[in-house]
């Protein structure tokens, strides 16, 4: 028999983007499957684009990140290591397997020089702005 922690608003969505979120990240893990969506963060300064990933417990090494046509892929895989014979668990509630986001770029960004670092369980990921492309102009009307 096994023990499944009950929580009365899991069943019951509150709005339609928690329950899309909810069929995505949930369903997948729950069926014994073997992928999980971290929880991303995307941030816009003047300078640049933020992309923050919640995946505690990996090594800098676990990351793939690649950059085509536009796209921004951010792809890792975190491992569960059940190597002490001594501990029994009774609930596993942080997510194991592989996990891959992907994320559309805009036109005015510079690609090459995009940079990561992982620091305390999360990735962020910087995209500079290129200067010259801008995206937004003031048009004066005569």
């Amino acid at each position: 028999m096994s023990i499944i922690r009950y929580n009365a608003n899991e069943f019951v969505p509150t709005t339609f983007s928690a329950l899309v979120d909810r069929f995505f990240n949930d369903s997948i893990t729950r069926a014994g499957g073997s992928t999980f969506v971290p929880k991303t963060d995307v941030v816009e300064s003047a300078t640049a684009y933020e992309v923050h990933l919640a995946v505690p417990g990996l090594n800098k090494e676990d990351f793939n990140i690649e950059v085509n046509d536009n796209y921004l892929t951010i792809s890792g895989e975190r491992k569960f290591q059940n190597e002490k014979k001594d501990k029994n668990y009774h609930a596993i509630e942080t997510h194991y397997g592989s996990f891959s986001r992907s994320f559309t770029l805009p036109e005015n960004v510079d690609a090459s020089k995009i940079n990561a670092k992982y620091n305390n369980g999360i990735l962020e990921v910087t995209i500079p702005k290129d200067e010259k492309k801008v995206l937004k102009q003031v048009i004066k009307v005569n």
